[in-house]
């Protein structure tokens, strides 16, 4: 049982909670009561907020929309003013525009073709909205105008600022100095750069707006011009500097930078100077340097003098008054410079035409604007042609020498040929080569025939030198030879070119090139050969013929020796040298035999003792004296040039005229066969040596 106690203090807290709970629960209802009184009141209010905002609603949204409306009616006044002053504008766009059309572009390209901006819209305006309107005729007239004076700008730009390239600036961009690791590059300007913006401005323009092509004849016509006269110029600078001092090459370059070596000239042929030089040369001073060893002199109907000069052109190719060798060299140098300054040109140009010219016109414009001068060059080089097939048929085959150099640079150039002109018409781009294979042509044909006229050159007794010294045709052949050393796979191709090579591959090849002109020298000196053993014969002396034919050989043989043709000539016949040295040594054996039966037995047909024994009548038993007087007498005339030779021979007929000379005193000392023996031993064994050391010496 739970104590009594307890059981009242547990009543007691019973008691107190649920009194608590009481107070606490009333307090919610009163809460209660409060929020529902304060929800209907808020109902109250929201229900009576909605009914004036409907109100509200109900009498704003009419006058809104009237609004709307007027807002609407505004913007629509405010676009219809704004059009028709719009419209109204084009109207006035001839008389606002006027002033500034009529002054034209110059100086205020920027405003003028904001002006005929404007006068193109009106042109569309009345063309839509009123096409029979006369204010449309009006603008069109006006728009015609402004074009004709942007082309008029176009030409007047292109006229005022395009010049000629200066020469020195040319020969700066062609020139190539060795010396230079790095090449500089040579800019070209054509125009000043301003210029240039506001002819390109207005080359874009007609191609939009103008809606003509008329302008890209106009650009081709005056840079073509230019083009030309930049080409002609460098010419005549040629002629200029060459005249005066000799120096074909740009000063410019010297004044760059002061640590920049200075160019060096660019090599020129000298082809035809230096024949002529050898040909001095040879004939004052002979094959060993002194005087007086030949009286070989250059004649000018043979040799290669050809010149060009207004009184000499080069295009005909005639023999020209001696010491004017260097006018040729300084023609062909023009020409080879001209040609590396065209394709220099055309690139510059056509870098420029591709800023000026749409790119669909630029092939065709750039075809044009190259013809003028491309075709004076090519023109130049068939004149060339003509005239050294004028010359070949004269059988003046030294104009060959003339077209080597030539040809030898427009092969190297064709590439940038070809490269330059790509695009162009296909008749542009074969003038190169058919002027090549021109060349090659008429070059061929003069090497062929120039070996057929060494081959087939008459014997005339008055064209024989009289001394039995070198004949002029073997100077000039070897001279012509000589000049083919600078060009051997220019030659070589000239004969492949007729039919003469295995393949189009191999003669390409400069081994082949140099097999083929190995074959062409030995040919010629084969003909040269035959030719001079045929003109030996002319010769009523045979010692003389054979004198004639030593100097001949021995020429040949240090010529071709001193050069490089002894190495070409052993390409093919490998035993050259020595074959020549075989012809040099029996020539002099048969003089030699000739001198000795001259003496001994011309004049005393029986030189035995027994002959002596007999009345033989004086001038019979004077024979040896008589033989020496008139063999040193006649031979002191003849000349042999080459010292070594002419010492050589001196010494073998020594030799041989003092032994014969010595045994004959020996033999006839004591035999009493005259009252008077100073008539027989008329001369000392010592001065029948000085007599013969005397042969071949004029101022003996």
């Amino acid at each position: 049982m739970i104590p009594t106690e307890d059981a009242s203090a547990r009543k007691r807290e019973i008691e107190e909670k649920l009194k608590q709970e009481q107070e606490t629960l009333s307090f919610i209802r009163e809460n209660m009561e409060k929020s529902d009184q304060l929800t209907k009141g808020m109902v109250s209010i929201l229900s009576s907020f909605e009914s004036r905002l409907m109100q509200l609603e109900n009498s704003i949204i009419p006058v809104h929309k009237q609004t709307e409306n007027l807002q609407r009616l505004q913007e629509n006044v405010d676009k219809t003013l704004s059009c028709m002053d719009h419209v109204i504008s084009y109207y006035h766009v001839a008389k606002d525009t006027d002033k500034i059309i009529r002054e034209g572009p110059t100086g205020r390209l920027d405003e003028y073709l904001a002006c005929i901006a404007k006068i193109q819209k009106a042109v569309e305006y009345f063309q839509d909205n009123n096409p029979d309107s006369p204010e449309l005729n009006t603008v069109k007239s006006r728009f015609e105008k402004g074009k004709e004076l942007l082309e008029a700008e176009f030409r007047g730009l292109l006229t005022r600022y395009s010049k000629p390239v200066p020469p020195i600036l040319i020969l700066d961009a062609i020139t190539v100095d060795e010396e230079l690791e790095v090449q500089e590059e040579v800019t070209l300007e054509h125009l000043p750069e301003a210029v240039l913006q506001d002819i390109i401005c207005i080359s874009g323009w007609l191609v939009e707006y103008g809606r003509n092509q008329d302008f890209m004849n106009v650009y081709f016509q005056i840079r073509s011009n230019q083009l030309d006269r930049s080409i002609k110029g460098l010419k005549d600078h040629f002629r200029k500097s060459s005249a005066s001092s000799g120096i074909l090459y740009s000063p410019a370059v010297q004044t760059k930078r002061k640590d920049t070596p200075t160019k060096k000239a660019p090599k020129r042929p000298g082809t035809i100077r230096k024949a002529q030089n050898l040909l001095k040369q040879y004939s004052q001073h002979g094959l060993d340097g002194k005087k007086g060893g030949s009286n070989l002199t250059p004649l000018e109907g043979n040799a290669p003098w050809l010149f060009s000069s207004p009184s000499c052109p080069l295009t005909d190719l005639t023999m020209c008054p001696s010491g004017k060798d260097d006018v040729l060299d300084i023609e062909i140098d023009s020409y080879i410079h001209c040609i590396s300054a065209f394709v220099k040109l055309a690139q510059s140009e056509y870098v420029l035409l591709t800023e000026i010219i749409p790119e669909h016109h630029q092939k065709k414009t750039f075809d044009s604007l190259i013809q003028e001068a491309l075709d004076n060059l090519m023109l130049e080089g068939d004149n060339i042609v003509a005239a050294a097939r004028r010359a070949i048929m004269r059988h003046d085959y030294s104009a060959v020498l003339t077209i080597f150099p030539i040809l030898r640079h427009l092969k190297q150039t064709k590439p940038d040929f070809d490269s330059t002109l790509q695009g162009t018409a296909a008749s542009t781009k074969n003038k190169l080569p058919t002027l090549i294979t021109s060349m090659e042509t008429i070059g061929a044909k003069a090497l062929e025939e120039f070996a057929d006229s060494i081959k087939n050159d008459p014997d005339k007794e008055y064209n024989m030198p009289k001394d039995g010294t070198v004949h002029e045709l073997t100077s000039n052949a070897i001279l012509f030879l000589q000049q083919l050393l600078d060009f051997q796979e220019t030659a070589g191709a000239m004969l492949a070119s007729q039919g003469r090579g295995e393949t189009s591959s191999s003669a390409s090849s400069s081994e082949f090139s140099r097999r083929l002109l190995s074959t062409y020298i030995c040919k010629v000196l084969g003909n040269l050969q035959l030719n001079l053993l045929s003109k030996s014969k002319v010769y009523e002396d045979s010692a003389l013929s054979a004198i004639f034919l030593h100097n001949n050989y021995n020429y040949i043989l240090k010529s071709l020796e001193k050069s490089e043709l002894i190495q070409l000539v052993t390409v093919t016949q490998k035993k050259a040298e020595s074959s020549y040295r075989e012809l040099i040594e029996q020539q002099k054996q048969i003089y030699q035999r000739r001198v000795i039966n001259w003496i001994l037995f011309k004049y005393v047909p029986t030189y035995q003792l027994k002959c002596l024994q007999f009345n033989l009548k004086l001038h019979e038993r004077m024979g040896f004296n008589d033989g020496l007087e008139e063999l040193c007498k006649i031979q002191k005339v003849w000349a042999i040039p080459d010292k070594e030779q002419r010492d050589s021979i001196r010494h073998a007929q020594r030799r041989v005229v003092s032994e014969a000379y010595r045994a004959f005193l020996q033999r006839y000392a004591n035999i009493s066969f005259t009252k008077n023996p100073e008539k027989y031993h008329k001369y000392r064994p010592e001065q029948v040596e000085e007599m013969i050391e005397r042969l071949f010496d004029t101022s003996a």
